[in-house]
């Protein structure tokens, strides 16, 4: 999708600066920011691996030109989202200052954060920002929505063993390290937005009786791919886009629902180093040069607005998106089911 017509389809989400202008509104709040971010001069950036250097650096290029800046983009690529929040977490318990200004985390991740408050707010309203992507009270902007199902090696799983719902899953012969379980907890803990929480932990306790091989999300993607596992109990779409990208031959479940969608959020952290810089690079991020960015990198874009790829694949499906106030519950369930599963 063209720059051109990433600006048709998100004139709703994001308002134009130069219409603004037009229509009396004082162009102040995002001068100020950008004279600020001038003064700061870097941003340390926690973001998906999937975006990879080549997209943070083309983000950084596209940022700087639009803004007339010479940002240096510092990019910590996560080690692993539910490992990143805990590290944030203990380190501000202990007194350490946040080693990131601005995180792009899936929205349970920033639910942690938000219950703790641990952003820091910002009326992104005054750049533009449509209300309906700003969440947490101020302290994020939506950009992309993941989708989370059960994925499999084409190569490897006849096609008449593929399950074919959530609950084919506890079939027998998949016990015994033959599905694989990534950390990434908070998919089962948003079941319970649909099924309630006494059958959805009545579910992940029978999941955790297949003896599930557990990892970190990157480690069930390359076990899929090697045949360590047959099935991913649940796997993102980015992974699968990279897996079409290098030609692997991952594809998700076909008919399974709900389909679990997280939400990626940017969210500048209380007492980030650089936080003007942070809250324009949120911004940036949801302009039509980074959403196009974003997508071509990760192969994510919003599920809320029409015509992107995320938007036409949740057309007639049952979709979760989680909502602020179901946070507290998918925050609990996600600790919780992660001691179920074998976490520790």
């Amino acid at each position: 999708m063209t720059v051109k017509q990433y600006r048709f389809v998100l004139s709703g989400v994001l308002g134009l600066f130069a219409l603004m202008a037009t229509q009396g509104v004082t162009a102040a709040p995002i001068d100020d920011l950008i004279a600020n971010a001038r003064k700061e001069g870097t941003i340390d950036f926690n973001a998906p691996s999937t975006v990879s250097p080549a997209g943070v650096q083309k983000l950084g290029e596209v940022f700087n030109k639009k803004y007339g800046l010479n940002i240096a983009v510092n990019y910590h690529p996560t080690s692993g989202m539910t490992g990143d929040v805990a590290k944030l977490v203990g380190h501000v318990a202990a007194g350490v200052p946040p080693e990131w200004d601005l995180m792009v985390l899936h929205d349970a991740g920033h639910a942690t954060l938000w219950l703790r408050k641990l952003h820091q707010p910002f009326d992104y309203r005054k750049l533009g920002v449509d209300p309906k992507v700003i969440h947490y009270d101020n302290g994020t902007v939506s950009l992309a929505n993941q989708f989370a199902l059960p994925a499999y090696n084409t190569k490897i799983l006849p096609a008449q063993d593929v399950p074919k719902s959530w609950g084919d899953l506890l079939d027998p012969k998949w016990k015994g390290m033959k599905l694989g379980m990534s950390t990434a907890t908070h998919h089962l803990a948003r079941l319970a937005t649909a099924w309630g929480e006494k059958k959805t932990t009545e579910y992940v306790k029978a999941l955790a009786k297949q003896q599930p091989s557990l990892g970190r999300l990157g480690d069930t993607y390359t076990r899929l791919q090697l045949g360590e596992i047959l099935i991913a109990i649940t796997l993102t779409d980015d992974f699968i886009h990279r897996a079409k990208v290098t030609g692997a031959p991952l594809v998700y479940v076909e008919g399974v629902e709900p389909v679990i969608s997280p939400s990626y959020n940017s969210g500048v952290l209380k007492g980030a180093r650089h936080p003007n810089t942070a809250h324009l690079f949120a911004v940036f991020l949801t302009t039509p040069e980074g959403q196009e960015i974003w997508e071509k990198y990760t192969g994510m874009s919003s599920a809320f607005v029409p015509g992107t790829p995320a938007y036409r694949y949740a057309q007639g499906k049952k979709v979760l998106y989680m909502t602020q106030d179901q946070a507290e519950m998918v925050d609990r369930l996600t600790r919780e089911y992660g001691n179920i599963l074998g976490f520790k």
